[in-house]
């Protein structure tokens, strides 16, 4: 972010994690602790899922896969109300929900939204669309950014972002309208991302860079995230939006950052009030050279920590300080990485579940 360039680098530490990983963390005590330099860091020990799978009886194993469930939950909460939403509706394709609650405020334009209640279109609960004299995607844009600018000033759209996200039937498909990114979930359309998990090879052995939240972030202040994630904006491709958001967020440089190897996708849906999220994220991963120390350009990052992903599996499975679609993304790599297999019960089921939304 602009002007952001001179300010203070944020902590960075290497192998040891920072008190905000300790509860998360079993068997080691507030004592057990290594001088770093002037400063005292707290050593993580090594909790070895595998060591752990070898030793443990079989509802143990189980038990350890259960705990990533609880951040899929998390994801997808609220789905069973989607029937309270009416289809957004454009050019024969059902692009979105809107709750009636929010419809009530569009309804006072009838000049940008056309709502249909007679359950007509084969939809029996009515149906939303946009005004028939808008046609193109510019007018489109237009219409409803002058919308959404009179309900942000009323506060009915919280934490405008000045960012525009595609409006889609799928992912690279024509481009329909563009959309404020704040008020997306209020027309529950698709919203697309970039998540990268960087890591480390020490001595054999993978370690994640895992990144600490600003407490100043509109969303999720102080949790634990990847090193590089981002809203898919209009105008970009992804690996263009990667190699920005790994300068911003990390200090990557263009040269390292564009070897990232795109490795799928993760989705899910979830509905909190009047907002329904209906998210996919592109996964990436990134390996990067041992000395590699991270930086923070934006003011978005407090501190980055280098952890085994051993460690990392233990965090997410025993805790919530993950950011929760951050933490379907680790899952995600978890599985790619071998560190959870197919002889564990419930291998498959969370496997398919890591894509629960429609990945269009």
């Amino acid at each position: 972010m602009a002007g952001m360039a001179a300010m203070t680098m944020p902590c960075v530490s290497r192998f040891f994690a920072s008190p905000c990983l300790r509860p998360a963390l079993r068997g080691h005590s507030a004592g057990d602790c290594i001088r770093v330099g002037n400063s005292i860091k707290h050593r993580v020990p090594k909790l070895g899922v595998r060591t752990m799978r070898a030793q443990a009886s079989p509802r143990v194993v189980e038990d350890e896969l259960q705990g990533y469930w609880q951040h899929v939950h998390i994801c997808n909460a609220g789905r069973e109300r989607q029937v309270e939403f009416l289809p957004f509706v454009l050019e024969d394709s059902k692009i979105g929900y809107i709750h009636p609650r929010f419809l009530k405020h569009l309804r006072r334009f009838p000049e940008v939204f056309t709502v249909n209640d007679d359950g007509t279109n084969g939809m029996s609960q009515g149906w939303v669309t946009l005004h028939e004299l808008l046609r193109s995607p510019r007018e489109r844009t237009d219409a409803v950014e002058s919308v959404l600018r009179t309900l942000e000033m009323e506060g009915l759209v919280p934490g405008w972002r000045n960012e525009h996200y595609p409006v889609v039937t799928s992912f690279g498909g024509r481009l329909l309208f563009t959309l404020e990114r704040a008020a997306v979930p209020f027309f529950g359309t698709r919203a697309y991302g970039v998540h990268m998990n960087g890591y480390v090879q020490v001595d054999g052995e993978k370690h994640l860079w895992v990144a600490k939240r600003s407490a100043t972030k509109q969303t999720y202040p102080g949790m634990l995230d990847h090193l590089v994630a981002g809203g898919q904006s209009v105008g970009i491709s992804c690996k263009e939006n990667l190699i920005k958001e790994c300068d911003e967020e990390a200090a990557i440089p263009a040269a390292l950052a564009t070897r990232a190897i795109s490795v799928g996708a993760v989705s899910y849906e979830q509905i909190k009030g009047e907002a329904f999220k209906r998210d996919v994220l592109f996964c990436y991963d990134l390996e990067l050279p041992a000395d590699f120390q991270p930086s923070n350009k934006d003011g978005e990052v407090e501190s980055f920590e280098l952890l085994p992903v051993n460690e990392v599996a233990e965090v997410i499975r025993t805790s919530q300080r993950y950011k929760p679609n951050c933490a379907l993304v680790v899952i995600d790599f978890l599985f790619r990485h071998g560190i959870i297999h197919p002889d564990q019960p419930g291998y498959l089921h969370l496997l398919q579940n890591l894509r629960s939304g429609e990945c269009q």
